[in-house]
């Protein structure tokens, strides 16, 4: 990272930042006490893999999962193996979830992806205490000094929800790195690792050229579980008092699930169906796993042959192409496993410079998947012709979101950020009698406590799908509820909902449906309405109500959504923070 001035935000100050990838993870940090920002280990890799116990226990986690002897000792002791648990946490409306659930290693019985999750926190969070306690003059005192107020910063792919963010945050209380306070809760940051891997690339190999007159940037953060793509451009206005570059999302983020377990998992149907009637299918997680370590990493001509070394020169079986302990395949198949992951870059860049506000010519390939060259000259040779120019920093690994998101932190350099689709909330709308929609749905039509007849499911935007938003742009829109009594109205409870089809302007919860998932609730507490209950007092035929018009705001702008509940009191306006409830049951939630 490049040497700052100590940040004026500093003041004995300890930040950690975690980026937990689908294979490997990493840490850094920085503290102005300790003049310097870090990295756990250099530049090493993490791996993301713990072994349980029968009885749930941690048994080995991170490097020691898979050092020497601990997979025969694994065996002895009946341990369970859990990785890639990242892909549990995984929005479940994501449109291959089906398929991916089957291909995923499944988690330990008794085990939730949150518990997962915090166990490997705290394997983390010791791993960055032992490194300062040990790496630092007083840094036993320095620990005890900064640990208990540190604040952390968590990485997670573009396609992660408030959902995702919200069980991220319990994982990390679990794991005793903030306390369940509202102050513990203003300790912990996310990220997008699309956006951590621009910072890291404005430092780390961003051609000079590439922001000027305008043009913009595509980041393709190819890691283990997920391929993100972003599009930046430098922005035009610098904010008063920003000494750093200021930039702009210029399309809808995407996630894919693409990234390099996937080429291991193409890999290993494969090699089943090949290894069918073979005297070796026992040995099947072993081939696929010396496949995954060298072979797949070593890959680069489709022309040459390709070995998977896993046994001893004993080892032969002619009909299936196995020699000497080794089973040959055609550079052929084994490009066909990296296929599906190549054309899911190359089209989610075309479909970004469709959807962007702004043109981009550089591409940057960052992540772990990103050092394999078959990938880079693939993605390269077949984005050339559109007038890309692909390249990748020259430290590409795994570091580069941990790093980056250290940067998102100190440098802030994203503005502006780009809706990926179109929020908003059902609500009932006055019946129409003139407006063929309105006929349509006559059956769905009731009399309101006003008297009113009124048209129920009617899809109200609050934010249009591709639309920049800046981090203090307010969205709103004016509702009301009505109820029979004031006590039913000192809750306020609604839900706000998204729409991930292709409609430009939904209108309707029956068109299109199963497009329609449900966000969040947004809670806040009006119990000091009963005070002043005649000011929302209303007459309509069956007697006495009360209704209170509210308007509902969002701030999408933020690396988390945040509410606001506003209303009129004596035609003052009040407004409250919001609560956002995130209920993992109602995840993919169908309207």
């Amino acid at each position: 990272m490049k040497d700052r001035a100590a940040h004026g935000g500093f003041s004995r100050k300890l930040v950690i930042a975690f980026d937990i990838g689908t294979t490997f993870s990493g840490i850094s940090y920085r503290s102005k006490a300790l003049q310097a920002q870090e990295q756990i280990n250099g530049s090493s890799k993490i791996p993301t893999v713990l072994y349980y116990g029968s009885d749930g226990k941690v048994r080995a986690v991170g490097a020691e999962a898979i050092s020497e002897g601990i997979y025969e000792q694994a065996e002895d002791e009946g341990w369970v193996k859990v990785e890639w648990f990242k892909l549990h946490l995984r929005p479940l409306n994501d449109s291959s979830d089906g398929s991916i659930t089957t291909q995923l290693p499944p988690l330990p019985q008794g085990k939730t992806v949150i518990g997962v999750y915090s166990d490997f926190m705290k394997y983390l969070h010791k791993c960055a205490r032992s490194y300062i306690e040990q790496t630092h003059p007083n840094g036993i005192d320095l620990w005890k000094s900064l640990a208990p107020k540190a604040e952390y910063i968590l990485s997670h792919p573009n396609g992660w929800e408030g959902s995702q963010q919200n069980q991220m945050r319990r994982a990390a209380i679990t794991a005793g790195l903030i306390p369940d306070t509202q102050a513990g809760h203003d300790r912990l940051f996310f990220v997008t690792e699309g956006e951590a891997s621009l910072h890291y690339s404005l430092e780390n190999g961003l051609p000079a050229d590439s922001m000027k007159q305008g043009d913009g940037v595509v980041i393709v953060d190819a890691g283990g579980g997920t391929v993100d793509i972003s599009a930046y451009a430098q922005s035009t206005e610098t904010p008063a008092g920003s000494t750093s570059q200021v930039f702009e999302e210029i399309a809808p983020p995407q996630c894919h699930f693409h990234g390099s377990v996937f080429v291991s998992l193409h890999a290993r149907v494969f090699l089943s169906n090949l290894l069918a009637e073979s005297a070796f299918i026992d040995d099947l997680d072993t081939i696929v796993r010396c496949f995954d370590k060298t072979t797949k990493l070593r890959f680069r001509s489709q022309n040459d042959p390709q070995f998977i070394k896993f046994g001893s020169t004993r080892d032969n079986e002619p009909e299936t192409n196995i020699r000497y302990g080794q089973l040959k395949l055609s550079g052929q198949d084994v490009a066909q496993f990296f296929e599906p992951s190549i054309t899911c870059v190359v089209n989610a860049v075309r479909e970004q410079r469709k959807n962007a506000h702004k043109p981009f010519s550089h591409v940057v390939l960052v992540g772990g998947f990103a050092s394999s060259d078959w990938l880079y000259d693939n993605v390269r040779e077949r984005l050339g012709p559109d007038g890309f120019n692909v390249i990748r920093p020259e430290n590409h690994l795994n570091k580069a979101v941990a790093d980056g998101a250290m940067s998102f932190y100190i440098d802030h350099c994203v503005r502006t950020r780009v809706s990926k689709f179109t929020y908003g909330q059902f609500s009932n709308t006055k019946f129409d009698p003139h407006n063929a929609e309105h006929q349509r749905r006559v059956h769905d039509t009731y009399v309101s406590l006003s008297g009113q007849k009124n048209v129920r499911n009617n899809f109200s935007i609050i934010l249009p799908k591709n639309t920049q938003v800046s981090e203090t742009k307010e969205f709103s829109k004016d509702f009301h509820i009505s109820r029979k009594t004031i006590d039913k109205l000192t809750t306020a409870n609604v839900n706000v909902w998204c729409y991930r089809g292709q409609l430009a302007t939904p209108q309707w919860k029956d068109v299109d449906r199963e497009n329609y998932t449900k966000l969040c609730a947004i809670e806040v507490d009006l119990s000091h309405l009963r005070s002043i209950a005649d000011q929302f007092k209303r007459m309509g035929p069956d007697g006495a109500y009360y209704r209170l018009h509210y308007k509902l705001i969002l701030l999408f702008g933020l690396s988390e959504l945040k509410a606001v509940f506003s209303w009129k009191e004596n035609g003052a306006e009040k407004r409250s923070p919001a609560k956002i409830i995130y209920d993992p049951e109602d995840t993919g939630v169908r309207a």
